[in-house]
């Protein structure tokens, strides 16, 4: 019977794995405990958001919605690979699923058809047996897959796969284990091959961390700059939804860039003076500008 990892396990599997980690929150103790069993562990379980924007994309699997409470995964697997940890316990990720299908998870065989889903008199618990990643994607299957974030899933897979000693027959989609979901828009069949060469190797070295842009100081935006970092700041901005842009952003400083980043000061809890739309070292931090 396989028992929940704890959350210093599963952070040191991912990283020996080579995976980018970021502790979101109070991951840790975040989870729908009392709702439910958490365990025992059979697999794992891959989904799309259906959200653009990692910051807002890992807000919301952290928080949930009306009607589904957070958390709604383990990890926001990010466009450039980089994964944020949101619950170590029980989580709204699957729902009710195919009981053959959990049956073939565990012998690790291949995965009938499933005819089951949340709602049907005979469904499985999913959110007691699978850790569940969500992938930031919009699932309309035009939205890119890049290779940065293919290869965090397979590294994520992987290093728990490992850490159970499970086949790459452990890991599935949403759409494997319930009949009306479609997500992970990509080939699950390709990507447990993907899992599988990897499996068959060590543990590689940790990608390198990204590269954020430094701050400029309070004082360059004042004066007007016209730059690439402006363009990159906006840009962030525009993903983590705070836009009051009409058109662009672009290389010089506006109005509409101090009127963007106020709404950002705000979403961090900024007020008064502390918001007026000049960055500052702390907001600008976590913000997160790659570097140019």
């Amino acid at each position: 019977m396989a028992t929940p990892l704890s959350p210093d396990k599963l952070v040191s599997i991912l990283r020996a794995e080579g995976v980018r980690v970021v502790e979101y929150g109070s991951w840790r103790t975040h989870n729908r405990a009392g709702h439910g069993a958490w365990g025992p562990i059979n697999g794992v379980m891959i989904h799309h958001t259906v959200s653009s924007g990692t910051d807002s994309s890992v807000r919301l699997c952290y928080d949930g919605y009306d009607g589904l409470p957070g958390p709604l995964c383990h990890g926001v697997i990010a466009k450039d690979g980089t994964v944020y940890l949101v619950s170590s316990g029980r989580a709204n990720h699957a729902g009710g699923g195919d009981a053959r299908v959990l049956d073939a998870v565990i012998a690790e065989q291949p995965l009938p058809a499933t005819h089951r889903h949340e709602g049907s008199s005979d469904s499985a618990d999913g959110n007691a047996r699978f850790y569940g990643f969500e992938c930031v994607n919009l699932g309309d299957g035009s939205d890119p897959w890049p290779a940065a974030q293919l290869d965090a899933i397979e590294r994520v897979s992987t290093a728990i796969c490992r850490a159970y000693d499970w086949s790459a027959a452990s890991v599935i989609g949403h759409k494997e284990w319930s009949d009306w979901k479609s997500d992970p828009t990509f080939s699950m069949a390709a990507m447990r091959a993907r899992i599988a060469r990897r499996l068959g190797g060590k543990p590689d070295t940790p990608s390198p961390a990204p590269q954020y842009q430094p701050f400029p100081g309070a004082g360059w935006f004042k004066n007007s700059p016209r730059s690439p970092i402006v363009t990159a700041m906006g840009r962030r901005l525009v993903a983590v939804g705070c836009s009051a842009y009409a058109e662009g952003p672009g290389p010089q400083w506006t109005e509409s860039d101090r009127r963007s980043y106020a709404r950002w000061q705000h979403r961090l809890g900024y007020s008064g003076t502390d918001a007026d739309g000049w960055p500052g070292a702390t907001s600008w931090a976590a913000l997160k500008v790659p570097k140019v």
